[in-house]
């Protein structure tokens, strides 16, 4: 594994859904010159692939193939962020609600969570990097430079995240959306993957009332703290 260079640090952002992790840590990317280890997006992906395909997640066989097969690639943050299943832009679609409902049954999977923590860390073991997700900093980087758990209120996750989906054209009722989240958090706590939350090392950040932008100022102002 190759060192991080002095200012090269590894952030990993973790949080409740909808909290707004992808989107800051994309922002901290861009600001710092970072890339950007969207980590949900890599599951989301693969969660796709596999629906396409027909493969279901508890196919070890079929999920072990399309493990090998499927390329799953993260534009960098400098050049719009945008995520590749084998070539084509699915940024969109794997933020369908069909997609979200399906990524949790497939991110259980172990054999489908080693391989692609694998892929993250190679991605990010020289520093440099802004990852967010689910277990980003107990799991693939527990020794990252900068750790920081996002929360907000259910009702201000249930605001945005139906803002976002009615900007994509998709028609569903902020009580929908309430009712799915409130579902992902529930799912969300009884999943154990293997790694310890650093709870003393970790920055809590309540992100509700505060936007986009303010929560990108914030990290980024902690990681120039660090030696960014």
């Amino acid at each position: 594994m190759a060192s991080p260079a002095p200012g090269d640090l590894i952030i990993a952002i973790d949080g409740v859904v909808s909290s707004g992790k992808s989107a800051t840590a994309r922002g901290v990317a861009a600001a710092l010159g970072y890339r950007h280890i969207d980590t949900g997006a890599m599951y989301r992906a693969l969660t796709l692939a596999a629906m396409k395909r027909g493969v279901s997640a508890d196919d070890k066989a079929g999920l072990g193939l399309l493990l090998l097969e499927a390329q799953v690639e993260l534009e960098p943050a400098s050049s719009g962020g945008r995520v590749f299943l084998d070539g084509t832009d699915v940024s969109d679609e794997i933020r369908r609600p069909e997609v979200s409902q399906a990524v949790g049954a497939y991110a259980d999977v172990t054999e489908v969570r080693q391989a692609l923590v694998v892929r993250q860390r190679a991605m990010g073991d020289s520093g440099g990097v802004v990852a967010d997700g689910r277990d980003v900093g107990s799991v693939i980087f527990p020794h990252a430079d900068l750790k920081v758990r996002m929360t907000a209120d259910l009702d201000e996750r249930a605001r945005r995240r139906h803002r976002e989906l009615k900007k994509k054209g998709l028609c569903l009722t902020l009580n929908m959306v309430k009712s799915d989240i409130q579902e992902r958090d529930r799912q969300d706590a009884e999943r154990a993957y293997g790694g310890q939350a650093d709870l003393i090392n970790t920055l809590e950040f309540d992100t509700t009332g505060l936007t986009l932008q303010d929560q990108i100022d914030r990290i980024v102002l902690w990681a120039r703290e660090r030696g960014a």
